[in-house]
């Protein structure tokens, strides 16, 4: 640090204690203010990929035919599922849900329309529709219906009889999707060119206006999954049910969040304040440590809740992290200091903070910049989320650096000088140990890490990002449960439609046909009377008798697939109305008819959620078995477009795959991509900050190989076992570098610094060991345990993220000890020979 900018500081910060420290619990708490409006977010789009086309085509197909926006309630009963009592008690169940105020229906084995208990005819279907509510309905017939039925069955009972789902529709939001479809808009216009002043006027206040409605709305659909939660307690006496759905999932997912960041940030404080107390014994160097972590805390949540950014699962750890690396800072602060104490017991207060500032003021810096460019290198990811993550830890390191060198040294000037001994030397025998290591097995340091490399290496070649939804969540936990009886009962869980357009030669006939009748004088208002009697049979790709071989072609192939549970799909349709023509073929002329008089209730549930209106597009809707161990997402829907358009015939234009198993798959075959730019991206930077710091390519090599190591180490140990990348864990090695680097900086310039001292490279080892090497222990065993309280968390991918960054700070440490020591020693300028 230059004399005129420690002049400066000295006049400014050390010199009037008191006003700094005003200024800056003043600052954080003006921006702490709005720590009111910090939100969480877990729902779908905020774990999807940016800029995705297939959620934008997702989302008009959800228009279109109907959204996945409902709840499925699982219903087990002790009794027998048709007995009066049991389905009295489901009657009650159904119309207390339907009471909850969002939701628009309620869909169960009490309300579908029942059209073989007994057979019906296609002119039966002008009376009224028969359900299990009908006077006098055979409970038998009807038993056997839901078993066999291609709609019913493995839809709304399982295939034993003995469970039955109810399906919780919400209310389709209008103010929801117009303020999401105007964000969007001029989101993608964005993309294309540059936006006007008003646009970019107009795109922030949309922004503003859909992430208030959103949060609002976030807020009343955990209200109602409460209320849906307490209404299935009263049933539960004769019966067990579970709760799935991704509005269930979404509301416990931020309770997860809510829980991580509430438990994990407490939990994490306690145990620093009792590793401060356990290491150093002395109330200032707990308190002052501690103010200066929650000060960088809290001005984060104010700084969230001010620009509006949410907290996501990804980001959910963000306390832990900064509380750990404001602390870290804090850390190599105290035993600077104490070190000074120790060559200068008769110096002032003023005298020991300002040299401790000066000897530590630009190697702290350069660790916060390069654990700054470690989470900046998250913002090259497609994953909002992840991008997110990136900048609210960029911008917290910031200040946590600013909060540490203000109101650290500041706190301490209001103490007399004191120095710490410790009771038990347990850091200086480990430190010298290695020492001790370096010195008489370098050879064998070597192999060790060179073996540990080579294993890394072919771990890092087993990585996959083929991951289960379902593993995400602990056994215990009611989403894994209930998505697990899902999947085996009722016909699976994941969402996957595969959207089927009328061949485009279809449109250019018609378009020839067209032109050839307005050009024909002969042509006149009766052949228009005769086409318009013809109906949608005549005028539709797919809703006439020529197409029916190819719908149940197609249906049955996706059926056949093990991947695939229940499949619905115009085929269903058409099976159940040949039931109604007296199992006889439907020609073009009964089609017409179906599609004129078929009652409206019986039209929503068989027609409208699998063909458009002009007949021109279908829709086959099928649950992915999501508990399967074998699922390979990529590898399934590849397959499914291969074969479509290879062995069924279909043009590749005709075929399109959406839905959440799509737009999930897209960010997990975004992780590799992401992975590989992200530690590229991290290493090249700190690379260059290496080069500039410590002006040397030969101390930035050796710097940098350590922390190769601990990444790999990680990321190698996740190959080994099986353990795929998710947008948690494709986080670890970026955020591992970040931590660890910043040892060994501070090893590196206090090894430098000693060697002017004799030149002798093996004393300056020593030294270094017994020194920094005192905060490198310290500072790494305070972020390993403090990470591994993540491993209490409910949610699988921070147990990985708390128990993989854990390791990643062990293998730093050690490798920093020994390895970084002895490339030091072995690779020195050839002057120094």
């Amino acid at each position: 640090m230059s004399a005129t900018l420690l002049k400066l500081y000295e006049r400014s910060v050390l010199r009037q204690p008191i006003f700094t420290l005003l200024a800056v619990f003043l600052i954080v708490a003006a921006v702490g203010f709005y720590a009111k409006d910090f939100r969480l977010d877990a729902s779908a789009d905020s774990l999807l990929l940016e800029n995705d086309q297939n959620l934008k085509y997702h989302r008009s197909i959800s228009a279109k035919y109907g959204s996945e926006d409902f709840l499925v309630v699982s219903y087990s009963p002790k009794q027998d599922l048709y007995a009066p009592a049991t389905l009295n008690d489901l009657r009650k169940l159904r119309d207390s849900l339907l009471t909850i105020e969002r939701v628009g229906s309620v869909l169960s084995i009490l309300d579908v329309p029942l059209i073989d208990s007994p057979r019906l005819t296609l002119g039966d279907l002008k009376n009224a529709v028969r359900t299990l509510e009908t006077p006098d309905i055979d409970t038998e017939l009807v038993r056997r219906e839901f078993k066999t039925s291609p709609l019913y069955s493995n839809l709304l009972v399982s295939p034993d009889g003995k469970t039955t789902a109810l399906q919780v529709f919400f209310k389709r939001d209008a103010t929801y999707h117009a303020l999401l479809e105007k964000r969007n808009a001029l989101r993608e216009k964005r993309l294309e060119q540059p936006l006007t002043a008003v646009e970019n006027k107009q795109l922030e206040q949309a922004v503003t206006a859909f992430n208030e409605y959103s949060a609002r709305l976030s807020e009343q659909e955990a209200i109602d999954i409460a209320r849906v939660r307490t209404i299935m307690d009263n049933h539960r006496t004769n019966s067990e049910l579970f709760l799935g759905g991704l509005p269930m999932i979404v509301a416990d997912m931020i309770d997860f969040i809510r829980h991580d960041l509430a438990a994990f940030g407490l939990g994490v404080l306690v145990f620093l304040v009792g590793m401060l107390a356990l290491i150093f014994r002395k109330l200032r160097w707990v308190i002052l440590p501690m103010l200066c972590c929650f000060s960088s805390v809290f001005f984060m949540f104010g700084f969230l809740g001010l620009v509006g950014w949410k907290v996501t699962v990804v980001s959910s750890n963000f306390t832990s992290l900064l509380l750990i690396i404001t602390l870290s800072l804090c850390v190599h602060l105290i035993v600077q200091y104490n070190e000074l104490y120790t060559k200068m017991p008769d110096a002032d207060q003023l005298t020991l903070v300002r040299e401790m500032i000066r000897s530590k003021a630009i190697p702290s810096i350069y660790t916060a910049l390069t654990t700054i460019v470690a989470f900046a290198s998250l913002l090259i990811s497609d994953i909002r989320p992840v991008i997110d993550f990136g900048w609210m830890m960029a911008i917290g390191i910031c200040f946590a650096l600013l909060i540490s060198f203000a109101l650290f040294p500041a706190g301490l000037m209001l103490f007399k000088p004191v120095h710490f001994t410790p009771r038990y030397d347990i850091t200086g025998a480990m430190t010298r140990t290695c020492a001790r290591w370096v010195e008489h097995r370098g050879n064998l340091t070597l192999g060790i890490f060179v073996l540990m490399a080579i294993l890394s290496a072919v771990g890092i070649s087993r990585l996959t990002v083929e991951n289960r939804f379902i593993d995400n969540f602990k056994s215990s936990t009611e989403i894994y449960q209930g998505m697990e009886l899902i999947d085996r009962q009722l016909g699976g869980t994941t969402p996957l439609d595969v959207v089927i357009d009328a061949d485009p030669d279809f449109f250019a006939a018609r378009a020839e046909e067209n032109d050839f009748l307005e050009d024909d004088p002969f042509a006149d208002d009766f052949f228009a009377e005769e086409e318009a009697d013809v109906g949608l049979s005549g005028s539709s790709y797919w809703f006439n008798s020529y197409q029916i071989p190819t719908l149940h072609n197609i249906h049955n192939y996706l059926d056949s697939l093990p991947e695939t549970g229940k499949v619905l799909s115009m085929a269903t349709t058409m099976s159940m109305m040949q039931q109604l023509n007296n199992d006889l073929p439907l020609d073009n002329i009964s089609l017409a008819v179906i599609h004129k008089k078929l009652p409206e209730q019986i039209e929503d549930s068989l027609i409208k959620p699998y063909m458009s209106a002009d007949g021109n597009q279908v829709r086959f809707t099928m649950r992915i078995f999501e508990s399967d161990p074998s699922l390979r997402r990529n590898a399934l829907l590849e397959k499914i477009q291969h074969d479509l358009t290879n062995k069924l015939e279909l043009k590749p234009e005709q075929v399109h795959l959406t839905g959440m198993l799509v737009l999930y798959n897209n960010v997990l075959q975004s992780l590799f991509s992401s992975q590989i730019m992200t530690i590229g991206m991290v290493f090249l930077v700190i690379m260059g900050m290496f080069i500039v710091q410590f002006r040397s390519l030969r101390l930035a090599t050796i710097a940098l190989i350590p922390n190769l190591i601990s990444a790999g180490a990680v990321l190698g140990l996740m190959g080994w076992l099986n353990i795929p990348l998710d947008i948690m864990t494709i986080t670890i090695a970026a955020i591992s570098i970040g931590i660890a680097v910043d040892d060994t900086i501070h090893y590196v310039h206090r090894f430098t610094h000693e060697i002017l001292v004799d030149g002798d490279y093996l004393a300056a080892m020593k030294r270094t060991h017994d020194s920094v090497g005192r905060a490198m222990y310290y500072t790494s065993i305070t972020i390993i345990i403090g990470f591994s309280i993540l491993t209490l968390s409910n949610f699988i991918p921070t147990i990985y993220f708390g128990l993989f960054t854990g390791l990643a700070m062990l293998v730093a440490m050690i490798a920093n000890l020994t390895l970084l020591a002895l490339l030091l020693l072995k690779f020195r300028p050839a002057a120094d020979k």
